[in-house]
C-alpha cells in the first residue's frame, strides 16, 4: 500500500470547507496543489483527486454566470463523472474523499436543470 502524503489530506479537508462556503475556484486551487505530486508519482489517487477538482470548476462556472456556464459546467462535471468509481472503501482518505462526493453530488442535485438533462 502506498504511503499517502499528509498534504492530501490536508487539502481535502481545505477544499470540503471552501465548498461549503461556496468558494469553487479556491476549493479547486487547494486539491490541485496536492494533485500536482499525485500525477508526477502516477499514484492511484491521482485520477480521483482531478475529478473532484474539475467537480469544483464545475460550480464555479455556474456561480459566475459567463458565456456558455452549463456547457462548461457540464464537460467538467465529466471528469468527476469518469473517475468517481474510484472513491472506495478501501483508498486512503476514503471518509473526506465520500463526504466530498455527497457534497458535489447535493450541488448537482441543486444545479438539476442543468447536470439531470
Amino acid at each position: 500500500m502506498l504511503v499517502m502524503n499528509e498534504d492530501l489530506e490536508g487539502a481535502l479537508k481545505g477544499y470540503l470547507k471552501l465548498l461549503d462556503e461556496e468558494e469553487y475556484f479556491e476549493a479547486h486551487e487547494v486539491l490541485e496543489e496536492a494533485w500536482h505530486p499525485l500525477r508526477l508519482k502516477k499514484h492511484p489517487l491521482a485520477n480521483l483527486a482531478k475529478g473532484f477538482i474539475n467537480g469544483a470548476i464545475a460550480f464555479e462556472h455556474l456561480k459566475r454566470d459567463s458565456k456558455n456556464a452549463d456547457k462548461k459546467a457540464k464537460h467538467v462535471m465529466e471528469s468527476y463523472e469518469r473517475h468517481i468509481h474510484l472513491c472506495s472503501s478501501d483508498i486512503q482518505c476514503f471518509v473526506l474523499f465520500e463526504t466530498a462526493k455527497t457534497k458535489i453530488e447535493m450541488l448537482k442535485s441543486r444545479h438539476e436543470k442543468v447536470f439531470m438533462s
